[in-house]
């Protein structure tokens, strides 16, 4: 592994799965869905042309299914323009450093979640007293420290474009994390929203289990300011997108999309924000 990248101490493969583990889906003819244990990760790109990119990184250990997953769409010896995130939560960066030693590809995420992917800040330890589920419970075992990527983290283009996603625009959406980012692109309305909102009600261990899909606020636990997550909520549903990709649960669209997001963002407070924690102003 290269010396200037490490994960935190804190790094470890976490037990919990769902029954959509190991399940892919091709969303659109350029954008495939494959769930890893509890957590989505998506190929941008169409498979005839390889000139797709990766958005986040899957569980820590799961390097090699996600290389196994590429491959299997893109062909033997195939690699990813960029790995792009929505953030650096450890569930959605738990292969990195492993794909870009084996890809030698760059990654980009939000200025302001450069200092969790180069060692400076280590996120805010989750909160295991917020209302929700035994997830919550849990999540004092989930990593919080640092990563360290060292040169091949970069920030996105302030313009709002996204290398190698062409077709797409970056959207700031912090409150899940400092930096979290959604990607959407207009001509076909598409949302790739990381945890800025999910479909699952990821706290409740059940339905995370089971991925009973239901449209939620960011992961409670793990998120630290909710004025900003109500905030980046209002913000994407305001561009009334035909379907939804999210960090946890599966893709919505169509009218269950529009009614569901309508009402998420019309009772933030009452839906996604937790009625006690110790994130809850």
């Amino acid at each position: 592994m290269d010396s200037q990248m490490n994960y935190g101490s804190d790094y470890k493969y976490i037990p919990v799965t769902s029954v959509g583990s190991g399940m892919g889906m091709e969303v659109l003819p350029d954008i495939f869905h494959y769930t890893i244990q509890i957590v989505n990760i998506f190929l941008v790109g169409k498979p005839d042309t390889n000139d797709f990119v990766l958005v986040d990184a899957g569980m820590p250990g799961s390097a090699e299914k996600i290389i196994s997953v590429t491959e299997e769409r893109f062909g033997a010896n195939s690699r990813p323009k960029a790995i792009i995130l929505t953030h650096g939560h450890f569930d959605h960066v738990g292969a990195i450093i492993e794909l870009v030693e084996h890809w030698k590809v760059p990654v980009y995420a939000h200025e302001n979640e450069i200092p969790y992917l180069i060692g400076q800040k280590s996120y805010p330890e989750p909160d295991p007293t917020v209302e929700g589920g035994m997830v919550a419970k849990m999540s004092p075992f989930f990593p919080n420290e640092a990563i360290n990527l060292g040169k091949n983290v970069m920030p996105l283009p302030t313009d709002g474009s996204i290398p190698s996603m062409p077709e797409f625009k970056w959207i700031y959406t912090p409150g899940h994390s400092p930096g979290h980012v959604s990607f959407f692109r207009e001509s076909d309305r598409v949302l790739i929203a990381g945890d800025a909102f999910i479909t699952v009600k990821q706290e409740n261990l059940f339905k995370v289990l089971t991925q009973d899909k239901e449209i939620s606020g960011p992961p409670r636990y793990l998120t630290t300011d909710w004025k900003a997550a109500k905030e980046s909520v209002h913000k994407l549903a305001s561009l009334k997108p035909t379907i939804a990709l999210t960090g946890h649960g599966s893709p919505l669209s169509g009218e269950l999309l529009t009614e569901s997001l309508d009402k998420l963002d019309k009772n933030f407070d009452k839906i996604a924000k937790p009625d006690y924690g110790k994130y809850i102003n």
